[in-house]
C-alpha cells in the first residue's frame, strides 16, 4: 500500500533507519529492528511529566503516539509505525522532537 492509501508514510529499511539514528543521540534499533528505543532521565517527577505532556500535545497533533513508560523521573520510550510494522518518517520526527523537547 501506498502513503495516499493508508494516510501513514511508509516503513524505512533499515539502511535509513541506521542513518537516521546516527543523529539521535541515545536512540537504538530494538532487537527485532521494528522499533526504536530509548529512556530518558529526568531531575524528578515534574521534569518526566512536563517532558511527557509537551510530547503528548505534538503526538495528538500528528496522531502518531508513542508507546512509553514513567516511573518517577524516568521515561521508557518505544516508537514505531503500527500501520507499516515497522519505523517510519513518524518515528524519526518524533524522536527528534523528543531530543528537543527533554532539553
Amino acid at each position: 500500500m501506498t502513503q495516499a492509501q493508508t494516510g501513514r508514510p511508509p516503513k524505512l529499511d533499515n539502511d535509513a533507519v541506521t542513518a537516521s539514528l546516527g543523529s539521535l543521540p541515545g536512540w537504538t534499533l530494538r532487537a527485532d529492528q521494528a522499533a526504536i528505543v530509548k529512556t530518558f532521565r529526568f531531575k524528578d517527577f515534574n521534569e518526566a511529566f512536563g517532558f511527557m505532556t509537551r510530547v503528548a500535545i505534538l503526538a495528538d497533533k500528528i496522531d502518531h503516539h508513542p508507546e512509553w513508560f514513567n516511573v518517577y523521573n524516568r521515561v521508557d520510550v518505544t516508537l514505531n509505525t503500527h500501520d507499516v510494522g515497522g519505523i517510519s518518517r513518524l518515528d524519526i520526527e518524533m524522536a527528534t522532537f523528543m531530543e528537543q523537547a527533554a532539553r
